[in-house]
């Protein structure tokens, strides 16, 4: 990637990595680029989550692009999947998110989408670097862009949601934990339109508590409200709302893999589905239930780029991550918490099993996920040490677990995936791989 744009849009800490002057140049780059394709009054639609920072950010993004001769419409607290779905809605030639999604709040992120609703790939992002850093004469008088509000763009985003739900599910007692966070303007009305009982938890939107002990992250907050109120069924999103996670109505974790194997068995069963896309970090006992009912897996690196590409290479309607990240191919370009959230319903309602015997086709192997901070990942891939004793870890496992360490693209560590037949014997493994990273690769 490149040095502005990681796996997932330009990331950093707000107003000290990622500030209000970066955004500025970010937003008159891509004013450009677009204006380069011949688009002489570019159209970028804007969304952001109730981090304190999103509106400083939002402000120099827009004066950027309004500098750069387009015209912006701001969509005030949003999810990005709504933000997608808008872009392709109003016909805008572009749109931006301003979250870091499940990161902590002082962080902040800026999202770019295409006038097709899927996020930048490699070579546009490119440009817009190139053009960050160069001088262009600016447009002047009539030319400069302005802004145009857009009122009705959550009720469109709620249709599309509602729209989606295939099966009656009213009824259904839901509670939905919006991790303070943009879930929050969209989740429980698109629940309560389908006639489900919402009881909305973690609803703060003034940013100061988004992800914090809630959400998709955290997902004991819901579980303990699912418990108390005798729902049926939790759902936590992220602070951008592209993830779920659920809990069943004992209050026990059904991740990503589980619901990404549910919504694939239902296809299945429909003729809709012959393949699923996932990522290494997926389980192997998701792979060993989807090749039971005759689901192939295709596995990609991690990030929701890399899913997103195999899906459209392949032709194939789903996929996602265990971090609940699932898309929906023929429904959203990217992913979507709320209408996963959706679909989910509809399939335990046309079901008629609870969420606990549904997530049960999926017996998932001991996993343990132990992320080493204050190490220089940079020197990862060189760090021959590491990957010997990653090599003998594997040998230790035999065909009865398996390893992955890998950096993230997403914050500043190294993560250190082990699944075994126990998670008692995955834990040391972990731990014993951990120490081998802080040894060889610490500190920062």
């Amino acid at each position: 990637m490149g040095r502005l744009f990681g796996t997932d849009g330009v990331r950093g800490v707000a107003n000290d990595e990622l500030t209000p002057e970066l955004a500025l140049a970010l937003g008159r780059a891509l004013a450009r680029a677009l204006r380069e394709r011949g688009l002489t009054r570019p159209q970028l639609v804007i969304g952001r989550d109730p981090r304190p920072s999103s509106p400083m950010l939002q402000a120099a993004l827009t004066a950027g692009f309004c500098s750069g001769g387009g015209d912006v419409v701001p969509l005030g607290i949003l999810p990005t999947p709504g933000v997608a779905h808008v872009v392709t809605h109003l016909g805008a030639d572009a749109g931006a998110m301003l979250s870091a999604s499940h990161n902590p709040v002082p962080d902040n992120g800026i999202k770019l989408f295409g006038a097709d609703g899927y996020k930048l790939d490699d070579a546009q992002e490119q440009r817009v670097e190139q053009l960050v850093d160069t001088v262009a004469d600016p447009p002047v008088g009539t030319e400069v862009g302005t802004t145009h509000p857009e009122h009705q763009a959550v009720e469109a985003y709620l249709d599309h949601l509602v729209s989606a739900c295939d099966a009656d599910v009213a009824g259904l007692r839901v509670v939905v934990d919006c991790a303070n966070g943009a879930a929050t303007t969209v989740a429980p009305e698109a629940l309560a339109r389908l006639g489900c009982e919402v009881h909305a938890i973690n609803t703060e939107v003034d940013g100061s508590r988004i992800n914090v002990g809630c959400g998709s992250t955290h997902p004991e907050a819901v579980a303990s409200a699912v418990v108390s109120t005798g729902a049926d069924v939790g759902l936590a999103h992220d602070g951008d709302a592209d993830r779920l996670i659920a809990v069943d109505h004992t209050g026990a974790v059904v991740d990503g893999d589980q619901i990404l194997g549910i919504l694939a068995l239902r296809r299945r069963q429909r003729g809709t589905l012959d393949a699923v896309v996932t990522t290494v970090m997926t389980n192997l006992g998701f792979a060993q239930a989807m090749a039971h009912h005759g689901i192939d897996v295709v596995r990609t690196k991690v990030g929701d780029r890399h899913v997103l590409a195999a899906m459209l290479e392949g032709g194939h309607p789903l996929g996602g991550e265990q971090s609940g990240h699932i898309i929906i191919g023929d429904h959203a370009t990217t992913g979507d918490g709320v209408l996963t959230a959706v679909r989910l319903l509809a399939a335990i309602a046309d079901e008629g099993k609870p969420l606990r015997e549904l997530a049960g086709v999926i017996q998932r192997l001991p996993q343990v996920l132990v992320n080493v901070r204050d190490v220089d990942r940079d020197r990862l891939d060189e760090a021959a040490a590491v990957w010997e004793g990653v090599s003998a870890a594997e040998a230790q496992l035999g065909d009865q677990g398996r390893v992955l360490l890998r950096a993230s693209g997403t914050e500043p560590l190294v993560r250190v995936m082990v699944e075994a037949d126990t998670t008692e014997r995955a834990e040391t493994v972990a731990e014993d791989l951990a120490g081998v990273v802080r040894r060889h690769l610490g500190p920062a």
